[in-house]
């Protein structure tokens, strides 16, 4: 849906990018390679999403980098959209529909690094999760959201990848 509104398809994965974990940052030649495109493609997005003001170009070292402008006034909405355009406002919302035992879920894989693989890596983490609804879920996810959901279940996870919810401790 979000194509629809953002034509280009190399805007909208630099987006994805930078705004589905702050602490993402990428440079020219490398954001080419990762993505399979030209550098003065990359290059022109960067450029407007820097003009606009979403994006820090910082440089360093002979290199430049970028990275998302927390301080942008529409940072916090960018990355709910981009949030949602993945997924994982629906995948946290199912999980936590029927399994309330869920202390933490956590984002790990390619979608960390900001790399729209079509694969979600989802650790949850709580005491007594329900094996067969969270299986049964990964193929109802995978088609309300078109993207393969894989879950792993834990009773302590180790803060690796990004964390996207939790419970609270009263």
């Amino acid at each position: 849906m979000l194509e629809n509104i953002i034509t280009s398809k190399t805007r909208l994965r630099l987006l994805v990018k930078f705004f589905i974990n702050v602490a993402n940052e990428g440079y020219l030649r490398g954001l080419a390679s990762e993505m399979r495109e030209s550098t003065n493609a990359i290059r022109k997005e960067l450029n407007n999403l820097t003009d606009a003001g979403y994006l820090i170009r910082t440089e360093a070292h002979q290199k430049i980098t970028y990275k998302a402008n927390q301080h942008n006034p529409f940072f916090i909405l960018l990355q709910k959209i981009v949030r949602k355009y993945i997924g994982l406002d629906t995948i946290v919302e199912m999980v936590l529909e029927k399994m309330g035992t869920v202390s933490r879920v956590f984002l790990i894989g390619d979608y960390v690094n900001g790399i729209d693989s079509g694969k979600i890596e989802v650790v949850l983490e709580g005491n007594d999760l329900n094996e067969q609804y969270i299986s049964h879920l990964s193929d109802r996810l995978q088609q309300e959201i078109q993207r393969e959901v894989v879950f792993y279940l834990t009773n302590q996870h180790d803060e690796s990848g990004l964390l996207v919810f939790e419970q609270d401790q009263k």
